[in-house]
């Protein structure tokens, strides 16, 4: 028997086979859940669909969280084929990478939009997109600690990471009436397609497993076992919260 057997999982935001999504969507899949991949285009969709037939996924689509007819769409392509839902996890980031270096207060106007929209927003036209294919469920988003602490070069995605963790919270509480528990992990620095992005990467994961109480990184799989978690019926009673799973790192005092 498994955490998820009979659940339906929708995952936005697979790269590649060393993104986070990915980790989750094979761990769902290893724990009994029919899995749904999304991908942001054509680009994503050589990659995305030779890991889509290593779990067996039969759902399949692209989906441009910028465009609220491509979510819509999404979302009527999943409740033709399952008729409900049971997981959404939302992990989709983007800044433009000449944010992502130097000052915060240099973000101009359109790169501050593009971060908040994409990184932000689409958790929540995800979550009222397919609200009435769930319930009981649990969505879940990926959240990081620059979202409270100021991490060099990371600059508007803290904000945006800030932003997401509070539409959690709100979340949470507007759709717990119907069951819907809605959830984050704030992970440790893993090496990611998007994580590549920020400037001093490198610095950051060394960094991080020198004063970590731990002592080490994290794995994406142990991100993956988190959402495991906060995805099946152990969290049941879980809801509005962030998860860390980052060695540790957070209780520090730098």
């Amino acid at each position: 028997m498994g955490l998820l057997d009979g659940k339906r999982a929708a995952v936005f935001g697979v790269a590649n086979e060393h993104s986070l999504a990915w980790a989750i969507a094979r761990s769902f899949h290893e724990e009994g859940a029919r899995v749904a991949l999304s991908h942001a285009g054509t680009p994503f969709e050589k990659r995305v669909r030779p890991l889509a037939e290593r779990i067996g996924s039969e759902l399949v689509f692209p989906c441009d969280v910028r465009e609220d007819g491509a979510i819509v769409e999404a979302a009527n392509r999943v409740g033709e084929a399952w008729g409900r839902l049971d997981i959404l996890v939302h992990s989709i980031a983007f800044a433009e990478r000449s944010d992502l270096q130097g000052r915060f207060v240099d973000t101009g106007r359109e790169g501050f939009r593009t971060a908040l929209e994409v990184s932000v927003y689409s958790l929540v036209a995800l979550a009222r997109a397919f609200e009435g294919l769930m319930g009981p469920g649990a969505i879940l988003t990926l959240t990081y600690i620059g979202s409270r602490r100021v991490v060099p070069n990371y600059n508007v995605m803290g904000v945006a990471k800030a932003a997401l963790e509070a539409s959690v919270r709100y979340l949470a509480h507007d759709l717990g009436r119907s069951g819907i528990r809605v959830n984050a992990i704030s992970a440790g620095p893993v090496r990611t397609l998007s994580a590549a992005g920020v400037r001093g990467f490198r610095d950051m994961l060394r960094h991080h497993a020198e004063v970590a109480p731990l002592r080490r990184n994290v794995s994406a799989e142990e991100v993956a076992r988190g959402a495991l978690y906060l995805c099946s019926d152990l969290a049941s009673g879980v809801t509005g919260e962030v998860l860390y799973v980052d060695a540790g790192y957070h209780v520090l005092a730098r």
